[in-house]
């Protein structure tokens, strides 16, 4: 840096007023080493060093950039304006940099450099950031169209200024590669009543327009279907009314549905190579009758009050997350984010935290790492309240973040928020089909607890009675759209300590294997708070 320095002396910022912290190089461009601004600056020196300007570039310093319009994409400076895009230029004039800000309530937080032609920087805190364009718009109106580039947005914007002489609702992604803001901003898209895709034309761009296109509510997605690559294109070579027409007749979204031919082989060779996950070693007598578990189907969980389901249910978690690197998302409707950390970490830490002697500060934050530290375990916090509409919306939302394995605890919860004015039967169906709608959308997992239905004479289930499928509570749908069904029972007032604490399986139901019957048991230890195999599998059963 000193092999540059060419004088030093006065700031020119008026808000700085220094008097010799501002030093300029031999490149011309100045740097105020007080206020931390730089600009460039004329000098006579003769060399020149290929420094440029936005490498000294201080978020600070963009927004007193102008701005101008781009002539060779045929961008006006009204759209230019309208998204407050900031350029800068060299000393000869010629466009340097654009700079696209990105905002968090309205507000400029961060920009996105564009170096010209295609060198991309960063300025600013884009964490939690809106979509590009995003603070120009008004949510809930009728039509949101989404491009996957800022250029793509002014030149859909432009489109519309020319033909309708109105700037109508457009954002923009970073890239194709980067979808985390579509979910971030979630539920404000979901807002419009319609969502237009304007992706690029290549692979990448329409294997994001497929991703997008599932994070929102069904029947609203269309898609633009372009003459050219891209939007810029598209207006260049054939004018802002043919831009506009794609966005106007942009076609419904919807899944491949109908399969022919050749695609039915590849759809079965598929799932006969598909990959089953064990249950855990606890649980080994499930896995000789289901084979374990597998994307894209829903498992039902089954038995008495205190049988044991919430326990069965953290083996499960954290054998998965010991198995996989996938994500789990876990949907406790009767225990607080609290209660369910507490458990989990006395699950890995194999002692119950709450029995003395008390558990070090220390070791209770390695049992939370164990389990917390990587984030792969995500957990809904329903802060009491169950009653939100939006739980299949969250349970979806926790899908769209990577979660491949997902349980919700329990159905009867799940009815009582998803019914919107439904009861009974047509309450269940319609969670039951929606739920089933998530599991084949974005192809994962799901494990479903039910309750059963008050025992008709008899043992009660408390007492050891094991269910059968037409006892499970609810409506017939539970059972049918359920790929396997597990029941399991422990007698809660044996006189035997081992019987009180032994949990016993039966596979009611295995789509995949078409096996069913008695599974095995597992043995709670009340020290370790762990379960483990007891092995045994008819003799449970004889009575």
């Amino acid at each position: 840096m000193n092999e540059r320095r060419y004088t030093k002396g006065p700031c020119p910022f008026p808000e700085c007023g220094s008097s010799d912290a501002f030093t300029t190089y031999t490149d011309g461009v100045g740097h105020c080493f007080s206020c931390g601004k730089s600009k460039k600056v004329n000098t006579n020196m003769d060399s020149y060093e290929p420094t440029t300007f936005t490498e000294l570039t201080k978020f600070s310093d963009i927004s007193s950039y102008r701005s101008y319009p781009v002539t060779s994409r045929g961008i006006s400076q009204e759209v230019i304006d309208h998204f407050g895009i900031k350029m800068s230029v060299t000393d000869t004039g010629i466009p340097e940099a654009h700079f696209y800000p990105y905002t968090k309530h309205g507000i400029t937080v961060a920009y996105k450099e564009r170096k010209l032609p295609k060198e991309f920087k960063t300025h600013g805190d884009f964490k939690d950031c809106e979509l590009f364009g995003q603070s120009s718009c008004v949510a809930g109106k009728h039509r949101l169209v989404i491009t996957e580039g800022e250029l793509d947005a002014c030149a859909v914007a432009q489109s519309m200024l020319s033909t309708s002489k109105k700037i109508w609702n457009v954002v923009s992604i970073p890239s194709a590669s980067n979808l985390r803001g579509l979910l971030e901003q979630r539920d404000w898209i979901n807002s419009f009543k319609e969502i237009v895709l304007c992706f690029d034309q290549d692979d990448a761009g329409q294997k994001a327009q497929d991703a997008a296109a599932k994070m929102f509510s069904a029947g609203k997605v269309r898609i633009a279907r372009l003459q050219e690559k891209d939007p810029c294109e598209v207006l260049i070579k054939h004018g802002p009314k043919s831009l506009n027409d794609a966005i106007f007749t942009a076609q419904v979204w919807s899944p491949a549905g109908i399969v022919t031919g050749e695609a039915v082989w590849e759809q079965f060779k598929s799932r006969q190579n598909v990959e089953s996950v064990p249950y855990p070693d606890c649980m080994s007598g499930l896995n000789e009758k289901l084979k374990g578990i597998r994307y894209g189907e829903i498992t039902l969980f089954t038995s008495g009050t205190g049988s044991g389901k919430s326990t069965v249910i953290k083996e499960i978690v954290l054998d998965l997350l010991a198995k996989t690197s996938d994500k789990v998302g876990l949907i406790s409707l009767e225990e607080s984010v609290g209660d369910t950390a507490e458990k989990f970490i006395s699950m890995q830490l194999k002692r119950n935290i709450m029995d003395p002697p008390p558990t070090s500060e220390e070791e209770l934050r390695r049992g939370y790492e164990a389990v917390f530290g990587d984030e792969r375990l995500v957990l809904l916090d329903h802060q009491g309240s169950v009653g939100d509409s939006s739980l299949i919306d969250k349970i979806e939302y926790m899908a769209l973040m990577g979660c491949k394995y997902l349980v919700l605890d329990h159905i009867t919860i799940a009815v009582s928020e998803g019914s919107e004015g439904l009861s009974g039967n047509e309450a269940v169906d319609k969670v039951m089909s929606d739920l089933l709608k998530v599991v084949k959308k974005h192809n994962v997992w799901l494990g479903l607890i039910s309750h059963l239905r008050k025992a008709q004479g008899g043992k009660s289930f408390e007492e050891g009675n094991i269910a059968s499928i037409d006892d499970i509570k609810g409506s017939g749908s539970i059972k049918q759209i359920s790929f396997d069904i597990i029941a399991f029972s422990r007698n809660l007032v044996a006189e035997s300590e081992s019987e009180r604490n032994t949990i016993k399986f039966k596979v009611l139901k295995s789509r995949f294997t078409g096996l069913t019957g008695p599974a095995g048991s597992s043995t709670y230890n009340n020290k370790t708070t762990r379960l483990v195999s007891s092995g045994g599998f008819d003799e449970y059963f004889t009575v």
